[in-house]
This record gives C-alpha cells, sequence and structure tokens, in this order.
C-alpha cells in the first residue's frame, strides 16, 4: 500500500508541475493582449474580450487546481492522505488514482453534491419567489 501511495504523490507533483507551467503559459498569454485603446471593429473587441475572459476562467481553475493539489500534498506530510474527512474511512485507491486530490470517498461526496444541489434549488426558488411577489406589489 505505501509503494502505491507513493506513486500516487509522484502522480501528484508531475500535476503540480503541470499545473504550474499552465498557470505560467496563461499568465503570459494574458499579459500578450493588448492594452488601451481598443482597434479594429466592434466584433473584434468582442472576440478579444471573449478570449481575455476564457483565459481568466482558466486561469481560476488551474489556481483552484494547484490548490487542491497542494493540500493533498500536506495531507501526506500529516499521514492523512487517503482519509475521507467525511467519515473518517480509507478513500480508495482505484478513486485516488483517478482523482488524486480526493477528499471524500465517494458515497460522501455523492452525499455532499446532493446538499449542495439542494441548497441551491432552495435558493434559486426563494429567488424567485422575491422576485414574482415584488412584481406583484407593483401592479
Amino acid at each position: 500500500m505505501v509503494e502505491r501511495l507513493d506513486e500516487i504523490k509522484k502522480i501528484l507533483l508531475q500535476m503540480k508541475a503541470e499545473t504550474l507551467n499552465e498557470i505560467s503559459k496563461s499568465l503570459k498569454s494574458t499579459s500578450d493582449l493588448p492594452t488601451g485603446e481598443p482597434s479594429g471593429d466592434i466584433y473584434d473587441q468582442a472576440s478579444s474580450e471573449r478570449d481575455r475572459e476564457l483565459g481568466l476562467l482558466l486561469g481560476d481553475r488551474e489556481r483552484e487546481k494547484l490548490r487542491n493539489i497542494e493540500e493533498a500534498l500536506l495531507r501526506f506530510e500529516e499521514g492523512e492522505y487517503g482519509v475521507c474527512e467525511e467519515c473518517g474511512d480509507e478513500i480508495p485507491l482505484g478513486r485516488l488514482k483517478v482523482l488524486p486530490f480526493a477528499r471524500y470517498c465517494v458515497r460522501c461526496k455523492s452525499d455532499i453534491e446532493k446538499m449542495q444541489a439542494q441548497t441551491r434549488r432552495f435558493e434559486e426558488e426563494r429567488v424567485y419567489n422575491e422576485i414574482s411577489f415584488g412584481e406583484e406589489e407593483d401592479v
């Protein structure tokens, strides 16, 4: 089992290096974009803005991935790697190979996602009801 965890740690370190490389490329491409007075027609400007937003979005994703990798490496150092943060059971090796920075076993992750979906649905209904009732008061 220790050999397998060492293998996963190597995967995490490789992922970290690749992610840092991607962030570096993203930052370089963002800094290469022209600033100041926009040139070209409105379609060129819209395309440039879309490309810039996409670059920033991908950068945020990469930074989040890097944070997850760093946390997984810290769990290695603390001897807590491979243990579900919710139930305390061991995370199956197959899951760790697919998602080396997993913090939860499949069952707990599924429960957490269901709870988040319910909360999101409740919030959306609350906002919808506020909008609906607000419009009726204006009539």
